[in-house]
C-alpha cells in the first residue's frame, strides 16, 4: 500500500504565508478571525494551520493560534525560504562580486546564503565551508567546488549542524571569507534567537580573514534575543536597496564598508 505526498497549491502557499505575516504581527489571532478574514470555512483555517503547524512555525492552543517565531524561536526554514526573494537575490549577488576564483568561503545556514551558494560556481575554483546542509546539497555536484562539511548535531527547523562537534571544526578551520545573515539587528548590534546558532556564528566569524554581513531592510525592524556581534566588526555590511536612510548614515558613520545592493 502506498500513499501520496500532500502538495500545497500556490493558492495555499499564499494563504499559509499571508496567515503567518498576521499571526506574527498579532502575536495571537483567533481562528475564527482567520476564517473571516481569507474567506475561508474554519474546516480549511485548521487545515492550514496544521500544516504551519508541523513546520514548526504556528501554534494552536484553544481557539487561537500564536507565533512560534517570536524573539525566542525563529521561523522554520521553509517560510524564510518564501520571503524577501528578491533581496535575496540582489544580496547574493553583491556577495559574490567580493569573491575570487581560489578563495575558501564559509556560509552560514541563512536563505540568503543559500541564494550565494547557487552563484559560487561562476567564481570557481572555490573551497566551501558551510554548516548548512541545503548548501552541501546544491554545491556537492559542482565542479570545481571543494565543500567542507563542519558536521554536528542536526536541526531540522534550519536544516543545518550545530553543537559542540560543528564549533570544534571550526576552530581548526582558517578561511578567506565568513558571509553572515541575521534575523534581526538592533543599536548596531546583530541578534539571533538561538544561543547554538549564536556560537556557531561566532565560530565561522573566528575563522575567517575577511567578514561580510549581508541583511536586508526588515533585519531593521525586528528583534531577537542574543547578541551575535556588533556591525562595527564587519570588514563590509550588503544592504539592500530599501533599508532606511537613518540605517544607512548610521552604518556609515560608525566607518564601516557599506555595499547597496540593487535588485
Amino acid at each position: 500500500m502506498t500513499s501520496a505526498r500532500r502538495t500545497d497549491t500556490p493558492n495555499q502557499r499564499q494563504r499559509h504565508d499571508a496567515i503567518t505575516e498576521l499571526v506574527l504581527h498579532a502575536g495571537s489571532v483567533r481562528i475564527e478571525e482567520i476564517a473571516e478574514r481569507f474567506g475561508v470555512s474554519t474546516m480549511t483555517v485548521h487545515r492550514d494551520l496544521d500544516s504551519l503547524a508541523s513546520q514548526g512555525i504556528l501554534r494552536k492552543s484553544r481557539g487561537t493560534v500564536t507565533a512560534v517565531a517570536s524573539s525566542l524561536i525563529e521561523a522554520s526554514i521553509e517560510y524564510r525560504a518564501r520571503q524577501q526573494r528578491a533581496e535575496k537575490s540582489a544580496l547574493a549577488h553583491a556577495a559574490l562580486r567580493l569573491i575570487e576564483p581560489g578563495q575558501s568561503v564559509i556560509l552560514d545556514d541563512s536563505t540568503t546564503g543559500l541564494a550565494l551558494a547557487e552563484l559560487l560556481p561562476q567564481h570557481r575554483p572555490l573551497t566551501v565551508i558551510t554548516n548548512s546542509q541545503r548548501v552541501l546539497n546544491t554545491l556537492a555536484d559542482r565542479d570545481g567546488v571543494a565543500l567542507i562539511s563542519t558536521g554536528g548535531q542536526h536541526y531540522q527547523w534550519c536544516d543545518a549542524y550545530m553543537g559542540a562537534v560543528t564549533t570544534e571544526v571550526l576552530a581548526n578551520l582558517r578561511a578567506d571569507v565568513f558571509f553572515m545573515s541575521t534575523p534581526a539587528i538592533t543599536d548596531g548590534i546583530c541578534f539571533h534567537q538561538h544561543h547554538e546558532t549564536v556560537l556557531v556564528k561566532r565560530a565561522m566569524f573566528a575563522a575567517a580573514k575577511r567578514r561580510v554581513l549581508y541583511a536586508d531592510h526588515t533585519k531593521f525592524e525586528h528583534r531577537a534575543l542574543h547578541a551575535m556581534t556588533p556591525l562595527s566588526d564587519f570588514d563590509t555590511v550588503i544592504v539592500d536597496a530599501a533599508t532606511h536612510r537613518d540605517h544607512i548614515a548610521a552604518i556609515r558613520d560608525g566607518g564601516i564598508d557599506l555595499v547597496i545592493a540593487e535588485k
